[in-house]
């Protein structure tokens, strides 16, 4: 951890991992995918604390964020509470989803695989079961209405099972790192990792005093953007004083209101969990999925969308050839062949907003995209500025822009900050 200016108002160096969070981010294409750039990003904010405030020693807030480094809980069990509130219409179920979706590159696969089955968390209220022994055994379970979704790594294996549908996803230890980083926060000690690596000098972190969480005494971990235009208001840890493990995460918008974010343990136990809480067999009769066998799916299906990519440019090159068409100044003759190569960022801290240029027409109005069209539309805002004219969509936390020549503008910023980017470019 990097040294602080001082007690009360403190600094540390991790602007790039959180730049780096950033142009992950941009990777979800709005405007049907701005949910998926939302869950991406909900690691950058947490909750607080229940009753009574414990009389506790002095800490300042170097010594916090080092006691929560210094952490190395090793066994653990309990029942933590997630609610999340980004502000999204409702789609009637076509939320969830979409979300899945934009965590699952193949779009299929099994409904036991965590990779779209967590995300889930990104909305609504959730309880979930926790528990740890060591570094090769842990168990989540997302208790639903009437059934139950559980992830188990035990050893070398990592298990999946979706009680509803009856179906297991298995893979291992040594493959799970993938899917590890493609799921949301899940625990107030992820959502605390991820809110501490968005800290720099741009952030002002504090201890706000003492709270008491699952029983259990806590000093309150305050962060707050120092700049204006953020959309993110205050991130708020609990802080176990014993442990030094976060017992609950809350992040409140700028714009006031219930918290986008609030992650917290309702019972928790630092005692060695039963062996037998690590153990899965699949149910008889449950359909089993190999993460090999997904993962080669998803192979398969990339080489058909290249070979795909390049007939359609192919195709376009020979048209050109017969055409009176000349080129218009800027454009791009091998639109559709490349990636994001092009993304870049523009500010700092909290204010980064993260830009690329898809090459393509923005969104499409209601006559020219159809039905789509018409629905996209509805979800967002039409502005105007230099830059032209283009479309916001919208959340709690995370707002993009999409230009009418194709270019999104995405970060956790105000829809103000993101048309006086796209000017700015101008």
């Amino acid at each position: 951890m990097a040294p602080y200016a001082s007690d009360e108002n403190t600094t540390a160096g991790e602007g790039d991992e959180q730049r780096s969070g950033r142009r992950k981010a941009a990777r979800y294409v709005v405007p049907v995918t701005v949910m998926g750039v939302a869950a991406a990003t909900i690691g950058l904010v947490p909750a607080l604390a229940d009753s009574g405030d414990p009389d506790l020693p002095k800490i300042t807030a170097q010594q916090l964020i080092e006691k929560i480094a210094k952490s190395d809980v090793q066994q653990l069990s309990g029942t933590v509470k997630i609610s999340t509130d980004l502000g999204l219409p409702d789609l009637g179920g076509l939320e969830s989803s979409l979300m899945s979706g934009a965590a699952s590159p193949d779009g299929g696969g099994s409904s036991a695989d965590p990779t779209s089955k967590l995300t889930e968390l990104a909305s609504g209220t959730h309880t979930l079961r926790v528990a740890l022994d060591g570094p090769d055994k842990q168990k989540l379970s997302l208790l639903e209405n009437a059934a139950e979704y559980s992830l188990v790594h035990n050893g070398k294996d990592v298990w999946g099972y979706d009680s509803k549908s009856n179906e297991v996803y298995h893979g291992t230890a040594a493959q799970s790192p993938e899917h590890e980083k493609g799921q949301p926060p899940a625990t107030p000690k992820d959502f605390a990792e991820e809110a501490l690596k968005a800290v720099d000098d741009t952030t002002s972190v504090t201890v706000d005093g003492t709270a008491q969480v699952a029983g259990r005494d806590a000093y309150k971990l305050l962060i707050k953007p120092k700049q204006s235009g953020s959309t993110v208001g205050a991130v708020t840890v609990a802080v176990d004083a014993k442990t030094g493990t976060p017992l609950k995460f809350t992040l409140t918008p700028a714009s006031g209101g219930a918290a986008v974010v609030d992650a917290g343990f309702t019972q928790v136990s630092f005692d060695r969990p039963a062996a037998s809480t690590f153990d899965f067999t699949p149910p008889k009769g449950a359909k089993v999925t190999e993460e090999k066998a997904i993962e080669e799916k998803a192979i398969e299906e990339k080489a058909i969308e290249e070979k795909a990519i390049e007939e359609k440019a192919s195709a376009e090159a020979g048209a050109r050839k017969h055409t009176r068409h000349a080129p218009k100044a800027g454009e791009d003759l091998g639109k559709g062949a490349g990636g994001l190569d092009g993304m870049k960022t523009l500010g700092e801290g909290w204010n980064a907003i993260a830009v690329l240029d898809t090459g393509g027409e923005g969104v499409p109005s209601g006559g020219a995209g159809g039905d789509l069209g018409g629905f996209v539309n509805s979800l967002g805002d039409k502005v105007t500025g230099k830059f032209g004219s283009g479309t916001v969509f919208s959340t709690r936390l995370v707002n993009a822009l999409i230009t009418d020549d194709g270019k999104v503008y995405v970060g956790m910023v105000t829809k103000d900050a993101l048309v006086k980017a796209a000017d700015a470019g101008k």
